[in-house]
């Protein structure tokens, strides 16, 4: 952390394009925000992985805003619905995002700050310089001790709290968590379809489950058609998805239709169902958006909580799907500890 406090060798942070904000009554600057400290998230509504750093951010923002310190979202969209302004303008309010929102949809922020990850937090000092970075999860002490920093650069009497304790246990730093099976892509981009059929283009195609099927892929029997971030179901059956995994947590970014349009045209939801290992899963098991009944109920293109584990665990998911047309986007998964 040291590094941080030295002015080598640091850049400014670029100033915002034109652009939609959510949460704000005007567009934020750079140049505005002078002598302030500033947090940038870069993020997307369905990345499990900025779900799990969110609650330590909102906590930032309470803690610190009486302080000087500014969190600023940048929604960059791993998916096309991601560019629809009303599917972010739900999220932010299902997940309690209360600070600015910049949409940034043609990717110029995330161009700007160089990023390669969601979801990534950057920290701007009071004369606009990048000070800091992290990515992914964990270091939230360490972020928080640097934003205790900068900010006492601003004004070294204040009286800042304790640097908060971590809000999972999973989160000490003394905790070792195995590693899960990596996130997992459908649609011709992705490359984790594991049947052998592949994908034809954008036509369909009709699959049939492999005997052998391991960690890494995941698998689908029925008729399916490729698009360019998902695969869609067009089968008038029954459509099968089968996933082995490694991990604690199961979640599906999933949609009932992948058309913008589609979904006006035929808003009800859609419900699609889940087993592990062959058999209902019981309720120790079921993830939140699990009904009592072993479902999920798809009502817009978002993350689904799937599986909750007790531990880090091997199992094979099934999902059943009935409704043409639903969209399957990319699985995530969580470790646990080892």
């Amino acid at each position: 952390m040291d590094d941080f406090l030295t002015h080598r060798n640091l850049v400014h942070a670029p100033e915002f394009p034109p652009g939609d904000w959510l949460n704000t009554p005007r567009p934020l600057s750079v140049q505005a925000l002078r002598g302030r400290v500033f947090l940038v998230d870069i993020w997307d509504y369905t990345c499990v992985y900025w779900l799990r750093t969110l609650p330590y951010i909102r906590e930032w923002y309470a803690r610190y805003a009486p302080y000087g310190l500014e969190v600023i979202g940048v929604h960059t969209p791993a998916f096309a619905f991601g560019r629809e302004r009303r599917q972010v303008e739900l999220a932010t309010q299902e997940f309690g995002v209360r600070y600015p929102v910049f949409l940034d949809n043609e990717f110029r922020v995330w161009n700007a700050y160089n990023n390669r990850f969601w979801p990534a937090r950057y920290l701007i000092d009071r004369h606009g310089l990048i000070r800091y970075s992290d990515f992914g999860e964990g270091g939230y002490a360490e972020f928080e001790r640097v934003i205790q920093a900068l900010l006492r650069e601003v004004d070294s009497s204040i009286d800042l709290p304790p640097i908060m304790q971590p809000l999972r246990d999973e989160d000490r730093p003394e905790v070792k968590r195995k590693r899960p099976t990596p996130e997992l892509r459908g649609g011709l981009e992705g490359g984790a379809l594991g049947n052998p059929e592949g994908y034809a283009g954008h036509i369909p195609v009709l699959y049939r489950l492999p005997r052998q099927r391991t960690s890494g892929a995941f698998y689908v029997a029925g008729a399916w058609q490729a698009g360019r971030d998902y695969l869609a179901y067009q089968g008038s059956g029954e459509g099968i998805i089968q996933l082995p995994y490694d991990a604690v947590e199961v979640n599906a970014v999933l949609s009932p239709h992948s058309d913008a349009v589609e979904r006006l045209l035929h808003p009800d939801a859609v419900s699609v169902e889940i087993w592990q290992d062959e058999r209902p899963i019981d309720d120790e098991r079921r993830g939140a958006d699990l009904t009592a009944d072993g479902r999920v109920i798809i009502n817009r293109p978002r993350i689904y909580n799937l599986v909750r584990n007790p531990a880090h665990e091997s199992h094979e998911l099934t999902i059943r799907v009935q409704a043409r047309g639903v969209a399957v986007y990319a699985f995530s998964f969580v470790g646990g500890a080892g």
